[in-house]
C-alpha cells in the first residue's frame, strides 16, 4: 500500500512516499481504509525526533509512518474516526477499538479530524484546566489555527462573557472575528498587555490560553486579573519563556497550568463524553470546525512546511 514514511529524523523533507506492507489488525483492533488523515504539530515533532519517549513516542525502529488521526471505513463499511499513535499517513491503518468512534451524519472528514486531537484539546483547555465560569473573559492565542478557532467557538458555547483573539495578520484576525470572537488583536509580545486590556474595556482578563510561548507567555501574565488562569499547551514560537516566580503568582493570585491531550487519550481512550459532545455540536452546526487546505498524501511535506511557516488556517488534511 502507499504511505509516507521517514527513514531518519529531520525536517519535513525526510518524508518520502513508499510502498509498504498493509497492517494487520490484532485483538482489540480494527483495520481502517483511510479516507483522510489529519496533520498536527505533533507529527512534525515526531519526524524531527523531538519525542523519543512518552505518549507521543512512536513504536518500533525507523522507518516509521507518522499520522495520529484518520477518517475511513472498516471492512464492514462503517464510517469511523480514529486516533492512532502512528501510521495515519497511509492508505490503511490499524486503530485500537477504544480509540475508534462512529461518525454521525453530516460531519465531513475534515471536520471530524479537526475535533479529534484539536477539538479535544480545546474542550479540555476550557473545561478541565481553566475551568471556565459563565461571564469570564477568555483570551485565545493563535486564534485562526485549528485548535484556536475551536477554542473561540467553544468559549462562546460555554458561556464566556468576552472572547479576545490574537493572531499574526489582518486576515487571520478577521477570521477569528467571524468565528465568534468579540475582539481580535495582534499577538506580538511588544505591547501585548496594553492591547489585551484595551480589548477588554480596560480590565485584566480571567483566562489566557497560550500555544505560542516565549516572550508572549511572559507578557500574558501581566494581563491576568485576580484569580486569573494562564494555560500553556504549546510553544509554536520555539522561544524560551522566562522562569515564573512563585512569589509573583501568590501576590497576584494567578495560576499557570499546562495541558497536553495525548497523555489523556493514552489513559482514557479517544472516545468518551467530550468527543461525543464535540461531534454532536458539529452535526448540529453549533460548532463549525475550520477545514483548511487539503493535500494529496504525496504532498505531506508541503503540508508540514506550510504549517511550520504559519501559512495555514484551520485543519490540514491529507488524502490518500
Amino acid at each position: 500500500m502507499r504511505a509516507m514514511r521517514y527513514e531518519r529524523f529531520g525536517r519535513p523533507e525526510v518524508l518520502v512516499e513508499a510502498d509498504v506492507p498493509a497492517p494487520v489488525a490484532g485483538p482489540g483492533e480494527t483495520l481502517v481504509r483511510v479516507e483522510a488523515a489529519g496533520v498536527n504539530f505533533g507529527d512534525i515533532k515526531q519526524i524531527a525526533g523531538e519525542h523519543t519517549d512518552g505518549p507521543y513516542a512512536p513504536r518500533g525502529p525507523l522507518p516509521r509512518v507518522p499520522g495520529m488521526e484518520v477518517v475511513g471505513r472498516t471492512a464492514a463499511g462503517r464510517r469511523v474516526l480514529g486516533y492512532v499513535r502512528q501510521g495515519g499517513y497511509a492508505e490503511q491503518t490499524v486503530v485500537a477499538d477504544r480509540d475508534l468512534v462512529a461518525l454521525p451524519e453530516g460531519v465531513s472528514a475534515g471536520e471530524a479530524l479537526a475535533v479529534l486531537v484539536q477539538g479535544l484539546t480545546a474542550w479540555h483547555l476550557l473545561r478541565s484546566v481553566a475551568r471556565i465560569r459563565p461571564g469570564e473573559s477568555v483570551v485565545v492565542h493563535a486564534a485562526a489555527g485549528g485548535t484556536g478557532s475551536l477554542v473561540v467557538q467553544l468559549a462562546r458555547e460555554f458561556g464566556a462573557g468576552r472572547v479576545i483573539a490574537t493572531a499574526s495578520s489582518d486576515d487571520k484576525r478577521a477570521f477569528a472575528l467571524e468565528a465568534g470572537a468579540d475582539a481580535a488583536v495582534d499577538g506580538a509580545a511588544e505591547g501585548y498587555r496594553e492591547r489585551i486590556l484595551d480589548a477588554n474595556h480596560g480590565r485584566p482578563v480571567d483566562i489566557i490560553l497560550d500555544a505560542v510561548g516565549g516572550p508572549v507567555l511572559d507578557g500574558a501574565l501581566d494581563a491576568l486579573g485576580y484569580l486569573g488562569r494562564l494555560v500553556t499547551y504549546g510553544a509554536s514560537s520555539r522561544q524560551p519563556a522566562s522562569a515564573i516566580a512563585p512569589g509573583r503568582l501568590a501576590v497576584d493570585s494567578i495560576s499557570v497550568a499546562g495541558f497536553w491531550v495525548v497523555p489523556l487519550i493514552a489513559r482514557d481512550g479517544a472516545g468518551g463524553a467530550a468527543l461525543a459532545e464535540l461531534l454532536d455540536l458539529t452535526a448540529r452546526r453549533r460548532l463549525r470546525p475550520l477545514v483548511g487546505a487539503e493535500y494529496d498524501l504525496a504532498r505531506a511535506r508541503d503540508a508540514h512546511e506550510d504549517l511550520l511557516g504559519r501559512r495555514t488556517k484551520g485543519k490540514l488534511v491529507l488524502r490518500p
